[in-house]
C-alpha cells in the first residue's frame, strides 16, 4: 500500500480508465484518497460490451468514492480489427479505451494528469495484448507497478470499505465468444440478455458463452448444486430461447477462474 501511495503521490492529478470491477475500482478509490477527489477523474467507455448493469454499478461506485466521473461511447464495435474477434482482440479495445481517455482529458484540460487503469501483477501470468496498447499511449498502472496481486487488492478494498472487495472477476461481454467468432451488437445483445436471466434467478458467478445457436451456460463452482433442480434448469432455457438461442448447454464442470485457475 506504501509504494502504491508514493507512486500516485508524484502526479499532479490521475485519470482511471475505469470499468467498475475490483482493480479500477481499488485503483480510483486509492487515488481519491491519496490525491483528493478534486485530483482525481474516472473515464468509462459505455460500448454493447459493457453491460447494462455494470454501467449502473460504475455510476453507483464512482458516486460512492466521490469523484467526477465521465462515461463516454467508445469506438471499438467500428473497428473490424476488434470484432472480428482475432488473438488481438483485447489490444484494440484497450486501444480505443485510451484513445477515448486522452481525447476527454484533452478538452478537460488534464493532457498533464497522468492516465492510469488497473492492470495488477497477476495479467503478467496470461499474455496481456492490452498492456501493449497502455505501453503505447503511456498508461501507468499502479498496481501493478507497486507489486500487488489480486489478493492484495481484495485486501486493500476491505480496508477501504468497498463493495468490490468480494466482486466476482467479471471480464467484458466479448469474452463470451471464441476466438474468430465476429462480435456484433445483437449478439452481444443476446449474451447481456441471458446473463441478466442467471443474475436475477440469484447467481453470483456467471458466463453465458455464445457458440451460434448454443449458449454454453457457466456457473460459479460454489453454486453448481443449484442446476440439480430442474424446474430451474427448465426455467432458464425457456427463457433464454425467447432470447434468441435455441440451443442451451450447462457446462457440468462451471466456471473457471482464470486469474485463480480455481476447477
Amino acid at each position: 500500500m506504501e509504494r502504491l501511495r508514493a507512486l500516485l503521490q508524484q502526479w499532479p492529478g490521475v485519470v482511471v480508465a475505469f470499468s467498475g470491477g475490483v482493480d479500477s475500482t481499488c485503483l480510483l478509490a486509492q487515488a481519491a484518497q491519496v490525491l483528493g477527489a478534486e485530483r482525481v477523474v474516472a473515464i468509462t467507455a459505455s460500448s454493447a460490451t459493457l453491460s447494462s448493469h455494470e454501467r449502473q454499478q460504475c455510476q453507483q461506485l464512482a458516486t460512492q468514492i466521490g469523484v467526477r466521473h465521465i462515461m463516454r461511447h467508445s469506438g471499438e464495435m467500428d473497428n473490424p480489427l476488434f470484432t472480428n474477434n482475432g488473438p488481438d482482440r483485447c489490444y484494440h479495445c484497450k486501444d480505443a479505451l485510451f484513445t477515448l481517455c486522452r481525447v476527454v482529458m484533452h478538452e478537460l484540460g488534464y493532457d498533464h494528469w497522468q492516465l492510469v487503469y488497473g492492470a495488477n501483477q497477476d495479467d503478467l501470468r496470461d499474455r496481456r495484448p492490452g498492456m501493449d496498447a497502455a505501453r503505447q499511449h503511456g498508461v501507468r498502472a499502479p498496481l501493478l507497478e507497486a507489486g500487488l496481486g489480486k489478493d492484495d487488492i481484495r485486501r486493500l478494498s476491505r480496508c477501504l470499505g468497498l463493495p468490490t472487495a468480494t466482486k466476482p472477476a467479471f471480464a467484458c461481454l466479448s469474452s463470451r465468444f471464441p476466438t474468430f467468432t465476429v462480435i456484433t451488437k445483437q449478439r452481444l445483445q443476446w449474451v447481456e440478455q441471458a446473463e441478466a436471466l442467471l443474475r436475477d434467478e440469484g447467481f453470483s458467478v456467471y458466463r453465458v458463452r455464445y457458440h451460434g445457436a448454443v449458449a454454453r451456460v457457466e456457473v460459479g463452482v460454489d453454486e453448481l448444486w443449484r442446476l440439480a433442480d430442474k424446474a430451474l434448469c427448465d426455467r432458464l432455457t425457456h427463457a433464454m430461447r425467447l432470447v434468441g438461442f435455441d440451443q442451451i448447454e450447462f457446462d457440468p464442470i462451471g466456471y473457471r477462474d482464470p486469474t485463480t485457475k480455481k476447477q
